[in-house]
């Protein structure tokens, strides 16, 4: 069709169609054509036109950026919007387990969605659509409160253009929506407001118990009314009972002092249940609102007690009677009466008047009123209210008639009439009785009686005919009256007039019109004579007016004056009397009557003019002239009076407060005279008159302000002709305060009304004349004021930043302009731009409005930044070529820099919809300023050398912003940077380490992301400008400029794997891999020894905190070996003193040494201690000489005494592109914790990277693995290869030494892998089974720096079947030594589960042929003779099978120290050797008896092959003595013929004694040689 639309998807669509647009519920389409069913959007692509549904909407700009609006309410709208914001957040609460917030926001967006369908419908009242937008914006704050998401402003509902109103109302707004939710926040748990107290029904339940006689029963309980909202279905008022009916009228306040012993409490189930409905606004509006209520018959009760307003023609004429107690004693006679009184009002004749009593509101009137009677009751008290609507005309003369009678409960017959009394309802001088307790007389029927008992009642009389003057209250009643009947009593009248003041405020109200049309019809009669006397006594009825308790009877007089006014000559008089006093005010003392006549200002202006109004008419604008000359005088006066001076005078100044405080209140009354011009002129003169000093004191300052304010408020100055009248001096004032520091709450609040008036009428008209005014003045007294306010921390810092951005923005390109070229010279505009600047600086770094106010930090970057375009121009233009100022220019960067790196600019981390909608408001404000930096920078210059190094970190800091155009922007900017310095210095080594320093700080402050390494490098461009490297290739300085970018590119990697290691939940080992990574980079490749130091320091606080002191103790070490032990003096650097570099390194070794003892690292201290000893040594510092001795002392000790866990070692490979760069396709082997294995090892890597999958096997992945993007981890365990072999061979020195040494100072590790070559021997497998060896080399000694090292170098080598088994038996010899050795030094005490197991491991494994395997695969004569080269290990493996003799020696040990319950396992190896001594006969009879054994044998007897005959003698002998000594070594059950023959050394043969005493080392040479031996023998 061809036209724009807008449409609202009903259904998903997926796509899945060439050129196919995927659309998701609720998205928004702009339809541009439609074909076959089809439709094309705006994006570009298709989609079924029966998924979305047409809805209007309106299309504005149109163009490429046009903008579709859907016609529908703006709430809907916003509803719609939000509700899809939410959505997203809402699933983020179920991920993130914050379950409550889950289930709550479910709930809104349900009651959201209900609420939106209603308002949808179309079918709501008015008055319903505004009840439902209510609710549907207050849980629209709620949940956006709740997701912290920003603070939506709105007027009426809907949500505020920023555009349409200023920024100071926005201010407002925002700032009181704040507080709301602050106030909100902090009275979460209040439920309830209370707006009614201990309220009392009406309601009154009645037995008839006498004929024709009630008695009280029970009343109705009081409630607290607790409301919610304006409707309750159910309330229930419980019912009390009085005990004592005498007592009756005083039970509510019994049940308020809760006197519970004076009435019964109430019961549950016993009361009466009600329902309430709370209506709004005046009678007619109710009536008119709620038709359906008022058919029903409702009774309208109206307000017992003074009215809030009595408007002119208002009747009321209710006479309320309490009917209080009476006194009936007689005395003498014991049984009392039963009293029952009757009311009736008479007329003057005797009439009876019908239906002038009603008992309560809604009941019909009666004629007659009937009490309750009280049983037995001389004395009775009643306390029962009657209202008495008596009319006007039968009021005078009536009179009230009280009747007594006895009700005897025998007699049912007529009531006995006993008594009677009356009252007069006025007196003789026609006033009414008075509103007090008034005492009758009581008469017996029928003579006056002897005795005069009372009867008490007392009625109030509210309200009555208003302006009828026979109701007034006695003590105000004859004074009143003389007014009104003033021709009465023509001598008196100024008398009267004077007293007029001492009547009743009360009284004065209700006859208002009454009063006021005789005072003016007296002035009408004389003028000279009453007419001061008149101004006073309506000045006096203004002023009671003001009083708070009268205020509301404003409007009567409003509407009085308006329709009821008369006075057409009054005008005259009462501008002559408020002349006469001004002007007499500067004469007199005691200014009381002047002050009330200023304050009755207003009021008087309106008679004035009302009257002129009249007068006018009547004459048809006669005597205009001398009207408008007497204004003119009037207002003479007033500047006359503003004028003087009040400094010395207290009462002067009171008077000059009322008159400004009354001023502004005529202006509208003279708009109704003279145009706006003449009025503005009146109030500039006026205003203008006012003293300009600030020091006239600070009450003054205020009023003179509020004057000022509210004539700012006033209608008058929403006209652009008396804006620009009044302008000038309204500046005036504000600019003097401001200079002075004094008053700014006010001021604020006048510049806020003056820029929400100009913004409005900017709207409508030209407001170019008042902007130019208050730029002109206002512009640098708002910067020098904020620059205080903000150096103070005010409060009115808000205030006045919304100011400064109202004007700015009101500001155009002609202000601008004007503003740059009024300077008077460059001084004064480098002050101004500095300030400007200064102040936009502290904006952004102050965060003078929270994080939630988003539209008024958008609102101000958006000001600023066009501000700055502004004032960009200027300061190329003035300062750039021979009057260039570093000042300013530096100030203008720093802002720059500030404004593009703001958090609420940054929309990368704002959600979806947010980022949409401010892009579509202002775009992105970063990119604007980026451009505006750049060109900036590019006209510097030659003076780009001044911002060389100082800028480079700022600039640096903008490039790490994730924006790629406003990166490509800057990058740039260092190539001029490197150029420049090259120029100058021939290098660009300034330029070089400053970007690095800046690079890692402020990455380590968690800025840069992932695309950020490839900036420097990359070949994709942006518009015209090339990379960095690009440009540096066509420098002569290309070379060293592009080792330059690669260091930076390289150590951004790593730079970015930190920051995302530390800012994120990372564990440990991570964290201090990648800390290691980056300090290697800053020592091998930049030779950043400084960043070097600050990263070993970092470094040593991880492994601290892991409680890694030995990795801590070599990570210090590191700083230590870079000082030397000199005196030269250091700077004080991280947490050093100032101190010599001697003091340093020996601080530095004793922490080191300290970090080694708690790491058990005790070898690796002790060269420390050596080194501090020589320096203590060389100078004779013997005290510290001794303790380092003693600590060295102390670490043998620990290393001889204390037991020390091995490590396990562990080979990690990290494989995949989602690891972080120094962990990506590498290797590590690492140092396990104390009794971690591989199992708990492999869990704790997985646990450190949750999303990595386990390897199952140990096979080298391929390139698919290595260049996925995933995570694989491949573990195993490796063995350590010691590089000190000789402690380890060294016969004498401990086992607990030689542990350390198996596992530190180790870099190379073994892993095997067994597998078969060839054939697989299913009888015997040992015969095929290979190892495949790795040997893995890394580049630093374990432990070290880190608990892991990378894999350097990787060599692979197979070992053959023999030479596995010969490594597998030298190995379990040489465990089952160590563990033989340990227990028979008593290295190990109690537990001896490690020997028992290895023992069974052996003799268990031998049993089942484990070496009997070995001798089926490796001396069998095919074998041997197949493998003629293998002669020599077949060799070596039979006397290592030969040395499990040893085995002997650990069961006798394991005899020794067995426990008890373990005896039979003891008893079980003991078989099993047996059996595995007999598989081994055959080798060792034939391998040990020959002579040409001997040579073999030679070796471990330490003697040469000539000398071994002699010494198998030797060993005969020696072996027949230890057959005799069984004893001596404890081996009980264990036969002689299991002797073994032992290696000992050549001096042992000569000593038996030593071999008893187990001082000499037993080895291994066969089972069966002994017995043979002795068998010879």
């Amino acid at each position: 069709s061809g036209y724009p639309a807008k449409h609202h998807m009903i259904c998903s669509f997926r796509g899945a169609v060439p050129q196919g647009l995927v659309l998701e519920l609720g998205e928004t389409v702009q339809i541009l054509e439609k074909c076959e069913g089809k439709c094309f959007s705006l994006l570009q692509g298709i989609f079924p036109a029966n998924y979305i549904h047409l809805k209007k909407a309106v299309v504005s700009n149109r163009g490429q950026y046009e903008t579709v609006v859907p016609l529908e309410d703006s709430v809907v709208t916003e509803v719609t919007a939000t509700l899809q914001e939410w959505a997203v957040l809402w699933k983020q609460l179920y991920v993130k387990h914050k379950v409550d917030l889950f289930y709550k926001l479910r709930h809104v967006m349900n009651e959201l969605i209900d609420l939106r369908r209603q308002l949808l419908s179309g079918h709501l009242t008015q008055d319903q659509v505004r009840e439902v937008k209510r609710h549907l914006t207050v849980r629209l704050d709620w949940g956006n409160e709740h997701l912290g998401l920003d603070l939506v402003p709105r007027k009426d509902f809907e949500v505020v253009d920023s555009d349409q109103i200023s920024v100071s109302d926005l201010y407002k707004m925002v700032r009181n929506l704040w507080e709301i939710h602050d106030s909100r926040l902090k009275n979460v748990h209040k439920k309830e407001i209370t707006i009614g107290e201990n309220v009392f029904s009406p309601f009154t339940f009645k037995n008839k118990t006498y004929a024709h006689a009630s008695k009280p029963h029970s009343i109705i309980s009081a409630i607290k009314l607790t409301f919610l909202s304006s409707f309750y279905p159910e309330l229930v008022f419980f019912c009390f009972r009085c005990n004592n009916e005498n007592e009756w009228c005083q039970i509510h306040e019994n049940i308020i002092r809760k006197s519970s012993t004076k009435y019964t409490a109430p019961s549950s189930n016993y009361g009466l249940i009600i329902s309430l409905q709370l209506l709004r606004g005046d009678m007619e509006q109710v009536r008119r609102e709620n038709p359906m209520i008022f058919n029903r018959g409702v009774s309208v009760t109206r307000k017992l007690g003074f009215p809030d307003v009595i408007m002119p023609g208002d009747i009321r004429n209710d006479l309320y009677l309490t009917l209080e107690k009476g006194d009936f004693e007689r005395g003498g006679k014991s049984v009392q009466k039963n009293i029952e009184v009757t009311m009736y009002v008479l007329y003057a004749d005797g009439e009876i008047l019908k239906d002038c009593i009603s008992l309560g509101s809604g009941e019909p009137s009666r004629s007659a009123y009937h009490s309750f009677v009280l049983y037995h009751n001389n004395s009775p008290r009643w306390g029962e209210i009657i209202k008495l609507p008596i009319p006007i005309d039968r009021f005078r003369g009536s009179h009230l008639r009280f009747e007594f009678r006895h009700c005897s409960t025998k007699d049912k017959g007529e009531k006995k009439l006993f008594g009677f009394a009356f009252t007069p309802l006025m007196r003789d001088d026609g006033t009414t009785l008075s509103d007090d307790i008034h005492e009758l007389y009581v008469y017996k029927v029928p003579r006056l009686l002897n005795y005069s008992p009372l009867l008490q009642f007392k009625f109030a009389l509210l309200p009555f005919v208003y302006g009828f003057y026979l109701f007034l209250s006695y003590c105000s009643a004859v004074d009143l009256l003389a007014l009104l009947k003033w021709k009465a009593y023509p001598d008196r009248v100024m008398d009267i007039l004077g007293r007029l003041r001492h009547v009743s405020g009360e009284e004065i109200v209700k006859f208002l019109q009454d009063i006021l049309d005789t005072l003016f019809v007296v002035l009408d009669d004389n003028t000279e004579k009453y007419g001061l006397l008149v101004f006073q006594s309506l000045v006096f009825i203004i002023n009671l007016l003001r009083d708070s308790k009268y205020f509301h009877f404003r409007p009567v007089m409003d509407t009085y004056i308006q329709k009821h006014f008369a006075g057409a000559l009054a005008y005259k008089e009462l501008i002559r009397c408020l002349k006469w006093y001004m002007d007499r005010s500067a004469e007199l003392v005691r200014q009381d009557h002047i002050q009330e006549a200023m304050r009755a200002l207003e009021y008087l202006f309106k008679f004035i003019v009302q009257s002129r109004i009249l007068y006018s008419r009547a004459t048809c604008g006669m005597e205009e002239e001398q009207f408008r000359s007497s204004i003119q005088e009037l207002f003479q006066s007033i500047r006359f009076v503003l004028s003087l001076d009040s400094r010395s005078s207290e009462t002067l100044i009171f008077t000059q407060a009322a008159l400004l405080n009354s001023f502004p209140a005529i202006f509208d009354e003279l708009l109704q005279m003279f145009t706006v011009q003449e009025v503005a002129e009146f109030v500039r003169g006026t205003l203008g008159s006012m003293p300009s000093t600030v020091h006239i004191g600070q009450s003054m300052d205020v009023v003179k302000l509020q004057s000022i304010a509210r004539t700012v408020d006033s209608r008058l100055f929403s006209f652009s002709e008396s804006r620009r009248i009044l302008l000038p001096v309204v500046l005036h004032h504000i600019h003097l305060h401001l200079r002075q520091q004094k008053e700014l709450l006010i001021c604020s609040g006048i510049l806020s009304s003056i820029f929400s008036i100009i913004k409005t009428s900017s709207l409508e008209g030209d407001v170019v004349e008042e902007v130019e005014m208050m730029v002109e003045s206002l512009l640098d007294v708002l910067l020098q004021t904020l620059l205080t306010i903000m150096s103070k921390s005010q409060s009115q810092e808000g205030e006045y930043v919304s100011c400064l951005l109202s004007l700015l923005r009101q500001m155009s390109d002609t202000h601008f302009q004007h503003l740059l070229d009024n300077f008077q010279s460059k001084d004064e505009l480098k002050e101004f731009l500095l300030k400007i600047f200064c102040v936009f600086r502290n904006l952004m770094k102050m965060s003078v409005f929270p994080r939630d106010w988003m539209v008024m930090r958008l609102l101000t970057s958006n000001i600023i930044v066009t501000t700055v375009q502004y004032l960009s121009s200027a300061l190329h233009k003035n300062f750039t070529e021979t009057d260039f100022d570093f000042k300013v220019w530096n100030s203008y960067f720093s802002l720059a820099v500030l404004f593009i790196n703001q958090p609420s600019l940054q929309l990368e981390n704002a959600t979806p919809a947010k980022r949409k909608k401010i892009l579509d408001k202002y775009g992105d404000m970063r990119v604007m300023m980026a451009y505006e930096l750049f060109s900036m920078w590019q006209n510097l210059g030659e003076h780009k050398i001044h911002f060389i190094p100082g800028m480079i970190g700022p600039f640096l800091g903008v490039t790490l912003v994730p924006q790629p155009e406003v990166r490509n922007i800057m990058i740039p900017i260092f190539h001029d940077m490197m150029d420049w310095e090259q120029r100058k210095n021939g290098n660009f080594k300034q330029v070089e380490a400053e970007l690095i320093d800046k690079l890692d700080s402020l990455v380590s402050e968690g800025k840069g992301d992932e695309n950020y390494r490839e900036l420097f490098t990359s070949s994709a461009v942006f518009s015209s400008l090339h990379s960095l490297l690009e440009k540096i290739e066509q420098e002569t300085w290309r070379e060293t400029g592009i080792s330059f970018v690669t260091s930076v590119t390289r150590l951004m990697e790593r730079l970015l794997d930190y920051r995302d290691c530390m800012k994120g939940d990372e564990t440990e080992n991570k964290k201090i891999g990648c800390t290691v990574n980056l300090m290697n980079f800053y020592k091998s490749e930049i030779n950043k020894e400084e960043m070097y130091i600050r990263y070993i320091h970092k470094l040593c606080d991880m492994h601290l905190q892991a409680e890694n002191y030995t990795e801590a103790a070599f990570t210090l070490l590191l700083y230590c070996e870079l000082l030397q032990w000199e005196d030269r003096p250091l700077r004080e650097f991280l947490h050093y003193p100032s101190q010599s570099e001697w003091q340093r390194k020996e601080g530095l070794c004793r922490k080191i040494i300290h970090y080694f003892n708690k790491g058990k690292s005790w070898e690796f201290g002790i060269p420390l201690c050596r080194e501090l000893a020589m320096q203590y040594e060389s100078l004779y510092d013997y005290q510290s000489l001794s303790w380092i001795r003693k600590m060295e002392a102390t670490y043998y000790d620990n290393i001889m005494e204390q037991q020390r866990l091995e490590p396990e070692f562990f080979r990690v490979g990290f494989y995949g592109r989602k690891f972080p760069f120094f962990l990506r396709n590498k290797e590590y082997v690492c140092r396990g914790h104390d009794y971690e294995r591989l199992e708990a090892f492999q869990q704790r890597m997985l646990s450190e990277f949750p999303q990595a999958i386990a390897m199952q096997h140990p096979n080298h992945p391929d390139d698919s693995i290595l260049q996925c993007d995933a995570q694989y981890l491949q573990i195993y365990a490796v063995t350590p290869i010691p590089d000190n072999i000789d402690v380890l061979q060294m016969d004498r020195v401990p086992d607990r030494i030689k542990s350390f040494y198996r596992v530190n100072n180790i870099r190379k590790f073994r892993y095997d892998r067994p597998f078969h070559k060839g054939p697989k021997d299913k009888d015997n497998e040992f015969k095929s089974l290979w190892i495949e060896r790795t040997t893995l080399t890394l580049t630093h000694s374990l432990p070290g720096i880190s608990r892991w090292f990378e894999v350097e170098r990787r060599e692979l080598v197979e070992v053959s079947p023999l030479e596995n088994a010969i490594q597998v038996v030298e190995n379990k010899n040489q465990e089952l030594r160590t563990l033989i050795s340990q227990y028979q030094h008593k290295q190990m005490h109690g537990n001896i589960n490690l020997l028992s197991m290895c023992l069974n491991g052996v003799i268990d494994a031998a049993v089942n042929g484990g070496i009997a395997r070995y001798q089926e695969a490796f001396f069998d004569k095919d074998y041997i003779t197949k493998h003629p080269g293998d002669a020599e290990k077949i060799t070596q493996l039979k006397e290592l099978m030969q040395e499990q003799v040893l085995l002997f020696l650990g069961l006798a040990v394991h005899e020794k120290f067995v426990h008890p319950e373990m005896r039979p396992l003891h008893k079980k190896l003991i078989d099993q050797f047996q059996m595995m001594r007999s598989s081994l006969y055959h080798v060792s009879c034939t391998y040990f008896l020959k002579a040409s054994n001997l040579k073999t044998f030679s070796p471990f007897l330490g003697v040469n092959a000539g000398m071994a005959r002699n010494y198998s003698i030797r060993i005969l002998k020696y072996s027949l003595s230890l057959s005799e000594h069984m004893q001596s070594i404890q081996v009980t059950g264990v036969s002689p013929n299991l002797l073994p023959i032992f290696r000992i050394s050549k001096r042992s043969l000569f000593s038996n004694s030593s071999i008893l005493s187990g001082k000499c080392r037993w080895l291994q040479f066969g089972l069966r040689c002994a017995p043979i031996f002795l068998q010879n023998s």
